[in-house]
Parts: C-alpha cells; structure tokens; sequence
C-alpha cells in the first residue's frame, strides 16, 4: 500500500493507537474490530500517500519503493493459496513501481479489490467515495497497471552470469545480458550519488556499470533475494550499499531497479 516497509508499521500503529485511544465501552461497542481497524489505517494510508506526492516533488532524482529482503515473510499469512499468488504479485518491484504513478485514491481501492478483495461498499467507506466511484478508480488503476510491461520471472542463474561480469568489468558479456532497450533507475534520495534520469539501452547501461566498478573499488556484489526474485547487492566494509531488483525477459535482463537511497535499506544492514 505504501512502499516503505517503515511507513507502513508506523500506520498500523496508528490504527491500533487510535483502536486503544477510545474508552472500554466504545471499544466494546464495535461489532467488527476488524472492520473498524482497516477502515482507520486505510484512511491513514491515504494521508500518508497525500504527504508522499509533496514530499516527492521536492525529491532528487528517481524515487523507488523500498526493497524487501525477504518477501515471503509478507506473505505467509495468507492461507488461500490464490490469496498467497496475489500477494507475492503484489510485491514485486514492477508492480510496485507501477502503484507510485497511481492517484493516492486509486492505489487504496485497487490494492483493497484487487488484492485483498475487499467489496467495493466496504472500500466506498474507507475512502469516503460511493461505490460507483470506487469502481472508476479500480478501472483507472488496472488500466495503469494493464499499460506497464509485463512482470517478469527471476532468473537466477541469468542474474549469476551478469554478476560475474559485472565483477569481471567485462562489457561485452554485460551487453550480450542486457536486453538492446533495458532500463537502470537509480534511487539515491539526493543522499548519495546516483543517475538522476534513467539509463536507456544495454551497451550505455553496460558502459555505466564498468564505470561504476573502477570507481568503486572494494564492492562485494552478492546474489540476494529481492522483492521474491534473483536480485543483487551491493556491500562495502559489510555495509548495504545498493540493492538491486532485476527482471528477465527470455534470458536477457530489461529492467535494474538500484535502491541507493541508505533511508530505504534500514532492514539489509544484516541481509
């Protein structure tokens, strides 16, 4: 819902610090505490997406959702295992860089309906909307979500053979990986160096991957789960230094996500 594992225990806080806020009997009062709690942090969620957008506009470069290390404790609650699918979808980073270009609105009701499946009368009280409305937006997100590329499976041993060359400075093998129309996005945060705009193209992206390389000497590259796919890390001196999600497209990598930003990589410092 928000992309920042950080931001979205301190919703849930919220919502249970307002559930204990209210007197015994007011508590006791309420025929669904369940209800009452996901109708409060879904208007929690809302706030915070409204604070997000301004605070994006003042940010420095390429924003991206927070990287999770292990996506598969998110989902282990889910019992159904159409639920369980829907949920390990939801969390790849394609899908969530898709939600940051969605209305604060439309992420709420699609996430709710779509992944949770949550009746648009009970989302309609959530974000204070009739349920026609709410069924505008979910059309609107899933048209936003039908115009991105594909999701595409992880390839382990494709993400293996980038990293050894990668290591090796060895461009040509990073081209021949690299899909002709591949993307780099880099998240820095304006905290440390980054690209600002994308990188287009395998041989350019290839090209600033070797260069990155000889200028940081020391870097260990390791093979890491990312958002519940092969994926990279970066460390130096033991440290996370960048966190990288990779989609592969028949054998070849069309997308790197590389998370820089070291406010979204609280929970690598011991991956």
């Amino acid at each position: 819902m928000l992309g920042s594992v950080a931001e979205a225990e301190d919703a849930v806080q919220e919502a249970y610090a307002r559930w204990y806020a209210q007197a015994p009997e007011r508590r006791a009062a309420v025929a669904s505490p369940g209800a009452w709690l996901t109708t409060v942090l879904g208007r929690i969620c809302l706030d915070v997406l409204g604070s997000a957008r301004v605070r994006r506009e003042r940010y420095v470069g390429e924003w991206l959702p927070e990287p999770l290390p292990d996506a598969a404790q998110w989902t282990a609650g889910a019992g159904d295992p159409a639920e369980r699918i829907a949920l390990d979808e939801s969390l790849g980073m394609a899908f969530l860089v898709v939600l940051e270009s969605m209305t604060p609105a439309e992420r709420v009701v699609f996430v709710l309906h779509d992944v949770f499946r949550y009746p648009f009368p009970e989302i309609a009280a959530i974000v204070d909307r009739t349920p026609a409305a709410c069924r505008q937006l979910a059309t609107s997100a899933r048209r936003r979500v039908g115009a991105a590329p594909a999701p595409a499976a992880g390839s382990a041993s494709v993400v293996r053979e980038f990293k050894r060359a990668w290591e090796a400075k060895d461009i040509g093998t990073l081209v021949g990986l690299l899909d002709p129309a591949a993307v780099l996005v880099a998240d820095g945060g304006g905290l440390v160096s980054a690209v600002l705009r994308p990188v287009e193209g395998g041989e350019r992206i290839a090209q600033y991957l070797a260069l990155m390389a000889e200028k940081a000497p020391g870097l260990v590259l390791l093979e890491h789960a990312v958002n519940g796919r092969p994926g990279l890390v970066a460390q130096r001196d033991g440290a996370t230094a960048t966190v990288a999600a990779l989609d592969v497209v028949d054998g070849r990598i069309t997308r790197i996500w590389a998370v820089r930003n070291p406010e979204k990589l609280g929970r690598w410092t011991a991956a």
